[in-house]
């Protein structure tokens, strides 16, 4: 069984939608938590990945960080291991 993905995202978010398709050609669900117009959702992101910048993205409890990241640890071979350890 997968470990459960959450992403903080926001509407018009190119680097949400390039996440979003990896994790999805990958078959991976994900929770979306859109910070749009919610300084709480936004704070609560901030305070738990110390980044304001969208997407943020946790799998299980390791914070993966963001689009860029995702991709960074796909391309090593790591994100398999992590969504299915």
């Amino acid at each position: 069984m997968a470990k459960p993905v959450k992403m903080y995202v926001t509407t018009i978010c190119p680097y949400c939608v390039r996440a979003k398709r990896l994790l999805d050609d990958k078959g991976v669900a994900y929770e979306t938590i859109n910070v749009e117009g919610s300084d709480e959702l936004r704070a609560e992101m901030v305070k738990l990945s110390g980044r304001r910048t969208v997407p943020q993205i946790w799998v299980g409890d390791v914070h993966v960080g963001g689009c860029d990241d995702l991709y960074a640890l796909d391309g090593l071979g790591e994100l398999d291991k992590l969504l299915a350890s």
